[in-house]
């Protein structure tokens, strides 16, 4: 059965995933455009619906169109591409290329092209990759199609409609690194066709149908193309007697394979195809034979099918000392149940160094078997079922038998014991690399025995939670990916390489337990933060990779990591920045670390809150300084003391209103004489006898009192010195008194304005006509000395006020003046407007 050719390595599938969405309209009278283009300059405008070639970034020099609905392309189309390099074109129908002479690749597979023109690649001389596989042309055309391509060193061509290939239809192709046929139904070919190309690397061919119906076609074919140190692969062949093996016979008889590495490789490239190789029993002894005693060193069978059963006798006969490789990758036994061994083919496993059996489902290699391979070097049995149990029996009980081995590969299969797997190792004492990764294993012992030479071990994709000392120290490489390790602790002296990404470590191990680590991987795990300190710690580590992790993208580690990236830090990071992704703080979270930048306030916060502590605490020391000095503790003293009077008061009259009392205040002196304790003998010899004591002297004043029958009144004076309740706030004491006093007299002097306890009571006094009933009248002011507005200092701001907008009298020092002095005070205290007579 036919299957799509497969594609080449060269084949233009080298494009990065799109950046962007393709414009998909297509106007005729404007030509559409692809921005779908890297920072490489390759652009990938796959899928895009263009039926023409769109325009794309200046100087591009990749451009992939494969799978549009593009069926012709003309030399104006390419104006403009002139840089490219490489240009696929697969799944469309072009026609010119003259404007691309820079074009060193170009992929025109499984497109629709019935004939090819040797016009196309003219002016294409620096072509060096072409592929032309999977087009309906049924013949290559004119002898001149490469004639022009002097620098072509990968060609690909053919389908399942090509039927003949003619002598000097490749003219021109000298030597190739790989070629490329597909002609499944190939009817006709001129022997010598491909003789002419040499030196010739590597041959991939696809002839189903020639090895079935028409076995001399294949043997002219594989005999133009058979050199000694040309590796050959054959695609979809179907085995199935001794006329199949016919051209391995005719070829082997024409002994051109003197010395060579590659004679017979059955490597299925299934790209493009489904069915490989079907081989049975009679074929398997035929191909044997026919290479007895050829120098044949590898041999490589993929997606094989046994239709036999296994019964290969005849095989025995024949002599590959020469092989060197055997590499089996899903092979499948149809007749499993009737199948006998491969016991019949055990003479083959002397020779061989290396042994691949990777997903055959292999779960048991007998004792017997493995003792036959006593060259092995190399045994891979990768995705197959072995067990604990039957790895004893693969590896004899561990008695060393393959005492050459030196690489083993058990991975994907169902171990889950490392202490058995240990066991039956440890007497192999060449190995040096073991791989067990992607098994069961979900405890570590404590204690292993490993071989002295063991420098690599691969344990990754498995389930252990912990690392004990069962690890050799004599480990140069280890792979402990994706595990659930939560912590690494162990010693290992001589570890070069540590692989530890997809675990859940939330820390970078102490590097301190690895003198020697040179490359570390700790990608995909808790990590949030690292140290310089941390990293300092490994003496000699150059490679550190720690992308995808739950970044906290603090000053400092964002700081550290943008340093690696431009190559200035103590470590080198080696993977891709955009790898290294803010998880925290919420504000940065998605964010790039190499694009992150933090301010200074964000960096150094504790830098920051202490300045402005101590700039707060400045302010405050300043403030502090400008209230004591302005007195401001004083007015809030005051303050809250007026307003606890006040409250007291209301309480007061509240009661007596519930009483039935009369809220009336009890006004019990005519003034609150309000002075500094300096002036206290002025108060007590001049002020107090004369308004509560009134002398009777028969002076001009006393007289006119006689006179009009109206004796001088007698005040009470309330006086701080005498009438104050002992044991009471001083402060309640000024308010009780000034509340229950008609007036306050206010004695005026340098002594009053240094006095801050006058200075109270005078704005006690002043916050009085905030009370209703107070009629705006009640300080008196007496100057003792003279004392201008200026001479009062700017915090008794009140008495300032005060003296601006008050009356006040002045104490006379001439004693005939001050009868007028007295009778003024007096008609002051009384509230009366004339004096007294």
């Amino acid at each position: 059965m036919m299957g799509r050719p497969p594609s080449l390595p060269f084949v233009l599938l080298l494009f990065l995933p799109c950046l962007s969405r393709a414009h998909r309209s297509n106007p005729e009278d404007e030509k559409p455009s692809c921005d779908r283009c890297d920072r490489r300059l390759s652009c990938n405008c796959t899928y895009g619906g263009f039926t023409r070639v769109p325009t794309v970034t200046d100087g591009a020099l990749t451009l992939d169109l494969s799978f549009n609905n593009i069926s012709e392309v003309t030399d104006d189309d390419l104006i403009g591409h002139a840089h490219l390099r490489a240009l696929s074109l697969h799944g469309n129908a072009p026609s010119a290329f003259d404007a691309l002479w820079n074009l060193e690749e170009l992929d025109l597979s499984n497109n629709r092209l019935t004939a090819l023109n040797h016009t196309w690649f003219q002016k294409l001389g620096a072509l060096q990759k072409l592929n032309l596989v999977g087009n309906p042309y049924r013949s290559l055309g004119s002898s001149l199609l490469f004639q022009g391509l002097v620098r072509l060193r990968k060609l690909a061509f053919g389908s399942d409609d090509l039927v003949e290939l003619r002598r000097g239809h490749l003219t021109g192709v000298s030597q190739l690194e790989e070629l490329t046929v597909h002609a499944n139904n190939l009817q006709r070919y001129d022997a010598g066709t491909l003789a002419g190309i040499w030196p010739l690397g590597r041959v991939t061919l696809s002839l189903h149908g020639p090895f079935l119906n028409n076995t001399a076609l294949a043997s002219d074919l594989l005999g133009d193309v058979s050199y000694p140190e040309t590796p050959m692969v054959l695609l979809d062949l179907h085995l199935i007697g001794n006329e199949s093996i016919q051209p391995f016979r005719e070829t082997s008889r024409r002994r051109v394979r003197k010395k060579t590495t590659g004679t017979f490789d059955f490597i299925v490239l299934s790209f493009l195809t489904t069915y490989n190789l079907s081989v049975s029993d009679e074929a398997i002894v035929e191909l044997l034979k026919v290479s007895d005693g050829a120098p044949l060193t590898y041999m490589a069978v993929n997606n094989a099918r046994l239709t036999g059963e296994g019964r290969w006798e005849r095989a025995k006969e024949t002599d590959h000392k020469n092989i060197d490789e055997f590499f089996i990758r899903d092979v499948v036994i149809l007749n499993v149940w009737k199948f006998v061994s491969f016991m019949d083919l055990g003479f083959l496993l002397q020779y061989p160094r290396r042994v691949s059996v990777i997903g055959a489902k292999v779960f048991l290699l007998p004792c017997n078997s493995t003792r036959l391979l006593k060259n092995l070097q190399y045994l891979d049995l990768t995705n197959n079922l072995l067990t604990d149990m039957t790895l004893e029996q693969t590896l004899c009980n561990g008695d060393g038998t393959l005492k050459n081995l030196r690489v083993l590969n058990f991975s994907g299969n169902a171990l889950k014991s490392l202490s058995t797997l240990s066991h039956l190792v440890a007497k192999l004492d060449k190995l040096a690399h073991l791989d067990v990764s992607r098994n069961g294993y979900n405890v570590m012992p404590t204690h292993c025995t490993w071989p002295s030479t063991l420098q690599y071990l691969n344990i990754s994709g498995s389930k252990l939670t912990e690392v004990t000392a069962c690890m050799p120290k004599t480990l140069q490489v280890l792979d402990l990916s994706n595990n659930d390790l939560q912590t690494f602790l162990v010693d290992l002296p001589a570890l070069r390489e540590l692989y530890l990404s997809g675990n859940k470590l939330q820390n970078l191990p102490n590097g301190s337990k690895f003198p020697n680590l040179q490359s570390l991987t700790i990608q995909s795990n808790t990590l949030s933060i690292f140290h310089d300190s941390e990293l300092k710690s490994y003496q000699r580590l150059t490679n550190l990779q720690a992308g995808q992790n739950k970044i906290l993208c603090s000053c400092e580690f964002v700081n550290l990591l943008q340093m690696s990236f431009r190559g200035q830090g103590a470590v080198a990071l080696t993977d891709e920045e955009e790898n290294y992704i803010c998880d925290s703080p919420l504000p940065l979270q998605g964010e790039q670390v190499g694009q992150v930048h933090l301010s200074i306030a964000y960096c150094h916060q504790v830098l920051v809150v202490c300045v402005c502590c101590g700039v707060a605490l400045v302010i405050m020391v300043v403030l502090v300084v400008v209230l004591w000095r302005i007195h401001a503790f004083w007015y809030v003293k005051m303050t809250w003391a007026w307003l606890k009077a006040k409250r007291s008061s209301s309480s007061r009259r509240r009661r007596q209103n519930r009483d039935g009392t009369d809220s009336e205040p009890l006004l019990c002196y005519d003034a609150f004489v309000s002075y500094s304790e300096r002036d206290a003998s002025w108060v007590e010899e001049y002020l107090v006898p004369e308004l509560e004591n009134p002398r009777d002297e028969k002076d001009e004043t006393a007289a006119t009192a006689a006179a009009n029958d109206k004796p001088l009144q007698a005040f009470s004076l309330c006086l701080h010195k005498r009438d104050f309740l002992p044991g009471q706030w001083i402060v309640d004491n000024i308010m009780s008194a000034m509340e229950r006093s008609r007036r306050t007299v206010f004695i005026l002097s340098e002594n009053f304005v240094s006095s801050d306890w006058c200075r109270y009571e005078l704005d006690f006094s002043h916050f009085r006509l905030f009370d209703g009933k107070d009629d705006g009248d009640t300080a008196i002011l007496i100057l003792l000395e003279p004392l201008s507005k200026d001479d009062i200092p700017k915090r008794f701001c009140k008495l300032r006020k005060l003296m601006n907008s008050t009356t006040y009298l002045e104490w006379p020092q001439e004693e005939e003046k001050r009868p007028e002095f007295w009778g003024s005070l007096r008609n002051a205290l009384r509230g009366d407007d004339e004096e007294e007579p």
